[in-house]
């Protein structure tokens, strides 16, 4: 069933309509749940590649670790390089949809790229290609989120939308799977069943995702006004943030290739390991969205990195077993439905409606790239000290940027900008 709620000129709601607080003003709209379908497809699309790929590369292209670490940065960070352009393009023009279909449609296109590249340089190509269209489509899409969703409401919007993506992440590994168990190195299958599953998502986006203008009828923002917002003092505390807990963040690969060296359990299912992250991720990510809507995104935040070390104890132990696999990989997930859609929900409240996207892409664009650096520099740390001890001193780092991230948040975890008001004139909300 789908309900309607329309907003007078005057921004109460009119007649017949819920009041605040009602049961049909606390379910998400219609918009956000499309959006996650069209994550969910795209996720699936890409967790099926990015499932096979730290084994791909290692296994099959051959690569060592330190090249295999500037390849997992880049699918971290390249999408920091158009970001800012994206959340800046559906401002600017205020068509943000437009905007983010282009940016799924370069990543569909990438995946038949993976057919002919096999060198280091071809695939870096493909994945720059991909990831840049991840990063020109990801703050429009949350802008989008944004608009259609009551300041209340954020963080288990962004929670809805995070687990159908989810959804799409725990699927694509087990899709991975089944194919290689019916074409035994079957990676050429893989890249065109991902293709094909991108495209339909693609068609989603196109044909049922209304074409919203989230400018609420203000100026187009001049590109000096964008700045003044990226670098305001409301975002300042949480970008510097996000910098310092990217930084120490090791990409999923690397857990991956060290529970693999470890365990017999891991190296036999290794493209379902992502299947347990997801899942954890999948079950969570609404949960800790209201959790965080009703006592603040910054301790769910931080909690969700809290989390974070202690993945990184648990996959350092010399020899722990399959059930220490697992719940390594459990409490990965649960950091990743404490962080992810958290983190684009406190952003949202700080940046007014007209700025939002480029607000948006700031945060995402400074934690990418801290990730980036991360990924390259724990390569390093691997060749030089072994997983275990790269490990340990990742965990260290990041039990002392904890407190000091704490610290740039504490005034930020519900501030609401002046001038935002009602998420949208018609929300739609699904029951």
């Amino acid at each position: 069933m789908y309900v309607t709620i329309r907003d007078s000129p005057s921004g109460q709601p009119s007649p017949g309509s819920p009041v605040p607080g009602s049961p049909v003003l606390r379910r998400v709209a219609t918009t956000v749940f499309l959006l996650g379908v069209v994550s969910m497809l795209t996720d699936v699309s890409s967790e099926m590649v990015n499932a096979v790929l730290p084994l791909y590369l290692t296994a099959e292209v051959g690569m060592g670790l330190v090249a295999y670490g500037f390849v997992d940065g880049l699918y971290q960070g390249v999408s920091a390089l158009l970001r800012i352009a994206g959340g800046y393009a559906g401002d600017r023009h205020d068509r943000p949809k437009w905007v983010a279909v282009t940016g799924y449609g370069i990543s569909a296109a990438s995946r038949l790229a993976m057919l002919p590249a096999h060198g280091l340089a071809s695939i870096t190509g493909v994945i720059t290609a991909d990831r840049l269209g991840k990063g020109l489509r990801t703050a429009p899409r949350d802008a989008l989120i944004a608009d259609v969703t009551e300041p209340g409401m954020l963080g288990r919007a962004f929670g809805v939308h995070r687990t159908l993506d989810t959804l799409g992440a725990a699927i694509g590994p087990l899709v991975a799977f089944a194919v290689l168990e019916a074409v035994p190195d079957g990676y050429s299958s893989i890249w065109v069943v991902s293709f094909a599953v991108a495209v339909v998502g693609v068609a989603v986006l196109v044909l049922a995702v209304p074409d919203r203008r989230t400018g609420g009828g203000a100026a187009r923002p001049a590109a000096r006004e964008l700045l003044r917002v990226m670098v305001s003092a409301r975002l300042r505390g949480p970008l510097i943030a996000c910098a310092l807990l990217g930084f120490f963040t090791v990409g999923d690969g690397f857990l991956y290739l060290s529970l693999q060296r470890r365990d017999g359990f891991a190296a036999l299912w290794f493209p379902l390991l992502y299947v347990g992250t997801n899942i954890s991720y999948l079950c969570l990510a609404v949960p800790l969205g209201r959790l965080a809507d009703r006592i603040g995104r910054t301790p769910v935040f931080l909690g969700g990195h809290l989390l974070l070390f202690a993945v990184y104890l648990v996959a350092a132990l010399p020899s722990a077993g399959t059930a220490w696999t697992v719940v390594t990989l459990l409490l990965l997930g649960v950091f990743y439905a404490a962080t992810d859609g958290v983190l684009s929900a406190l952003v949202s409240r700080l940046i007014p409606a007209g700025t939002r996207g480029s607000g948006l892409a700031s945060a995402q664009t400074v934690q990418v790239l801290a990730r980036f650096g991360s990924s390259v520099a724990f390569g390093v740390l691997w060749t030089l000290a072994g997983p275990r001890d790269a490990l340990l001193i990742a965990a260290t780092l990041l039990a002392a940027a904890i407190p000091v991230a704490w610290w740039l948040l504490r005034d930020t975890g519900d501030a609401e900008p002046a001038g935002t008001g009602a998420a949208a004139d018609t929300q739609e909300a699904v029951a």
